[in-house]
């Protein structure tokens, strides 16, 4: 049976269904999100060939328009974004005809912002292929596109009607790229709030399931991320506290990301290693009482098969990348760090000081 988490916002709420045996329940969820029959499907050149005609297959009875998209990281910007919206608008579409996005996170939050911009706004559903996706990017409004200067610099906050993730959908990802979203769980893991949970015992315990792409273990995980990331959400929608806690791990993640070239590290193996220097950064600036969490979380990248160690990059271009964080209020930015595991707290760093955040991972540049 589908499990249905909700991320409550009112009358903007939405259900984030996760799907264990497929696609079957998403004409059922689609019919009760919107009225509409008619829908645009967008993917990408390597989704698409994998999971496009069965996504057409369980839409019965919709009439489905499709586009693709080039896929990867390097074409997350203003040229795919413009493709899209113009191909969305020459198919006639009004403002409710939904637009299906299949395919990770640089698809979701690609065609999130086109839908965002499209007539001004038309209805948004998510499709998430990846682990990354299903437990992070898919949920929760975040929308947009990257810039020379920095990643995801261009967006908008645009809450989907539905999310629909089809677990199967990860049998077919590249081991590489399957292994990548956990970098996301670990996120989620060390910052959950939950009184009395163990979502960061519960992975470590799981490591060696998860990192074979088990089907059970990461079925549950995934549950217990979107679950807590639904509630952050619908704490705080537009980031003004504790949602913060969820860019753990982004601003070194960003820079190393930004630096290395869009597309050749990972996003959720840059996560990984942010959170590993941001920790290590903690606890030498005393925030973080547990010494020993740096290790620990260094540990589980390993046994959960993604980078432990930072890939030789120019310090100086890291930096840079990480000064034209969108957090940066131009003086400083809000990083948060953990206190402890399931506590954390939000730093002011001044720009100036971004360096100390590497420690010594990096050569001096």
């Amino acid at each position: 049976m589908p499990v249905t988490v909700t991320v409550a916002l009112g009358d903007r709420s939405y259900p984030v269904v996760l799907d264990t045996s497929g696609l079957t329940g998403l004409a059922a969820a689609l019919s009760a999100a919107t009225p509409r029959r008619r829908v645009v499907l967008v993917t990408e050149d390597v989704v698409g060939p994998l999971w496009a005609d069965a996504v057409v297959a369980a839409l019965s009875g919709f009439v489905v328009d499709r586009v693709v998209l080039p896929s990867g990281e390097a074409n997350k910007g203003v040229e795919t974004w413009y493709r899209c919206v113009d191909a969305i608008l020459r198919l006639g579409v009004d403002r409710k005809t939904p637009i299906l996005a299949l395919g990770g996170g640089v698809l979701g939050d690609l065609v999130g912002f086109a839908a965002a911009t499209v007539l001004r706004g038309v209805p948004f559903v998510q499709l998430p292929t990846t682990l990354l996706a299903m437990v992070d990017s898919s949920v929760g409004g975040k929308t947009g596109m990257n810039h020379d200067v920095g990643k995801n610099l261009i967006g908008a906050f645009y809450q989907p009607v539905l999310v629909y993730a089809a677990l199967p959908t990860l049998d077919t990802l590249p081991v590489a790229e399957r292994r990548a979203g956990l970098g996301e769980v670990v996120k989620t893991a060390l910052l959950d709030p939950t009184p009395g949970a163990d979502l960061l015992g519960d992975v470590e315990r799981s490591a060696d399931a998860l990192r074979e792409g088990d089907p059970n273990a990461t079925a549950r995980i995934v549950g217990a991320c979107v679950a807590i990331k639904a509630a952050i959400v619908a704490a705080d929608e537009r980031e003004a506290g504790q949602r913060a806690w969820l860019n753990a791990g982004h601003t070194v993640g960003h820079g190393l990301e930004t630096a290395a070239g869009y597309g050749v590290l990972r996003h959720g193996d840059a996560v990984g290693l942010g959170l590993v220097l941001e920790t290590e950064w903690a606890v030498r600036a005393g925030l973080c009482a547990d010494a020993a969490l740096p290790e620990r979380l260094r540990g589980l990248l390993l046994r959960l098969g993604l980078p432990s160690e930072v890939p030789s990059l120019d310090r100086r271009v890291v930096v840079d990348a990480m000064r034209a964080d969108k957090k940066t209020d131009g003086a400083s930015i809000k990083i948060p760090v953990p206190a402890r595991v399931g506590q954390m707290t939000l730093v002011d760093v001044p720009v100036a000081h971004l360096d100390a955040l590497l420690g010594a991972s990096l050569g001096s540049g």
